[in-house]
């Protein structure tokens, strides 16, 4: 049976040096803050499906809905959180309007995420 306390240091040192190297190399509260509200927003699963999507093409609502099987409603109310988020973009063509991820960083993070679970498995 694993020990309940395994994760609990047994002395109390501060290893400064450690500490101050972190310390040093920690980004600025704002961007950690900014990162895990990013992650939030990822957080949801149709949210998660939409952004895979539109890694692979520019889509219209109507599109992704079909590719989801959801209501236009429902995926231009998931869009919107992902444009306020700074995720995807849009552009207009006449009446249509084309969703695609705001930048290739978008696509990276997907990437990563589901090589990582890929490995899970």
């Amino acid at each position: 049976m694993e020990n309940q306390h395994d994760d609990v240091c047994e002395v109390s040192v501060i290893h400064h040096e450690t500490v101050n190297l972190v310390r040093n190399a920690m980004p600025d509260e704002e961007l950690v803050l900014d990162a895990a509200e990013l992650f939030k927003v990822f957080g949801d699963s149709t949210r998660a499906k939409i952004i895979c999507a539109l890694a692979v093409a520019e889509m219209c609502v109507c599109d992704i809905a079909a590719l989801l099987n959801m209501s236009s409603s429902a995926i231009s109310h998931q869009l919107r959180i992902l444009k306020q988020a700074r995720i995807v973009r849009s552009r207009r063509d006449g009446k249509i309007i084309y969703y695609s991820l705001d930048d290739e960083h978008i696509k990276l993070l997907f990437d990563v995420a589901i090589a990582h679970m890929k490995e899970e498995h």
